[in-house]
């Protein structure tokens, strides 16, 4: 699969990246809020934003043993219920949502993590799917989200090889003809020595699919780097203030950051342009500063070309320097030449 199209934005290697700017619990509760965040993902040039469709009761059950408490990491202490019921979107402010996007011509979509939920995103008529690293190995989601024939984009963080064939082929068989993987490290934040993104390359070329990074580290130099090694699609945590006590701020951009993000990885895909050796339209103008072969004295008719009289320099307008040593002794102006001149064809011969 080398491309996927998701209202008709199509997404390859042959077109700028696709930056999703993810909200996920970023609205901290306030659907006002969330609805600015689809102002600021436009105004900084993201081509989606995503959102995530669950509930807590989706998602687990409110319960205090310790199977079901967060120990270490940015969330530790809480338990899944109560994180989930603190991050969730609410299901009603999906439409306001949706309809929000539709008039900014923002392209919207979801992960959804149960089953419920992906009937009730086919009610809003989402364009496509992410499934989110924890969910790569929920067989049965991945099936029901399959055969809506929407395409889908899977995050691959904490898979093996082996769960990931998996999943790609549940998709692939329940109808799922646009699939795309990102390489993803489900740390939050991930230390940018630990983002192993050269990753993407091998998921490439192992799974013959589409690829980019759902990126969790600082900053965006992951993100960049990506691209300049073919990620395509690029996933990034966004929100107005890393201050604020979201459950994603801390690792989220701030709307200058996203802008920076959506501006450096296209610019990092306009340079990688096409492998070739054909001089291009910048250097035209500089091939004048090659070395040529000049007269550095007159040389009169008749003369005999010497290491005395002649020399590679700059600029370019002569004979070419692979030319000087069969010169040497072996050819005669042809005409008078003056100091300064460039060696051609026309104004020597040979012996």
């Amino acid at each position: 699969m080398n491309k996927i199209t998701i209202n008709n934005r199509i997404i390859s290697s042959q077109h700028s990246p696709y930056i999703i700017a993810e909200v996920s619990g970023n609205h901290n509760g306030d659907l006002n809020k969330a609805l600015k965040l689809l102002e600021v993902a436009k105004q900084a040039g993201a081509d989606a934003v995503k959102i995530q469709t669950y509930t807590a009761d989706t998602m687990t059950i409110d319960h205090d043993s310790d199977d079901f408490l967060i120990k270490g990491g940015l969330w530790d202490g809480q338990k899944l219920y109560d994180l989930y019921q603190w991050a969730h979107t609410p299901w009603e402010w999906h439409q306001a949502l949706f309809a929000r996007a539709q008039e900014l011509e923002l392209t919207i979509f979801s992960s959804p993590f149960d089953e419920s939920a992906v009937d009730f995103l086919e009610s809003l008529n989402a364009p496509a799917y992410k499934i989110a690293s924890f969910e790569l190995t929920d067989i049965p989601l991945i099936e029901k989200v399959a055969q809506t024939g929407k395409p889908i984009i899977m995050s691959t963080g904490l898979a093996n090889q082996e769960e990931i064939r998996e999943a790609i082929d549940t998709a692939t068989k329940n109808g799922c003809k646009e699939l795309a993987l990102l390489h993803c490290i489900s740390a939050y934040p991930a230390p940018l020595e630990q983002a192993n993104v050269s990753t993407l390359v091998k998921l490439r070329d192992d799974f013959n699919t589409l690829v980019g990074l759902s990126d969790h580290t600082l900053g965006v130099t992951a993100s960049v780097t990506a691209v300049a090694l073919g990620a395509c699609i690029i996933e990034k945590h966004f929100t107005f203030d890393r201050n604020e006590p979201g459950p994603d701020s801390a690792f989220s951009l701030e709307p200058h950051e996203l802008k920076q993000l959506c501006e450096e990885t296209k610019a990092a895909w306009s340079a990688l342009g096409t492998p070739s050796y054909e001089l291009k339209q910048a250097e035209q103008e500089n091939l004048k500063f090659r070395r040529s072969i000049y007269a550095v004295k007159d040389i009169k008719k008749g003369e005999k070309i010497t290491v005395d009289n002649i020399k590679r320099i700059r600029p370019g307008y002569g004979l070419t320097p692979k030319h000087y040593k069969s010169l040497i002794e072996s050819y005669n102006a042809k005409e008078d030449i003056n100091r300064g001149t460039p060696l051609s064809w026309s104004n020597i011969t040979e012996e």
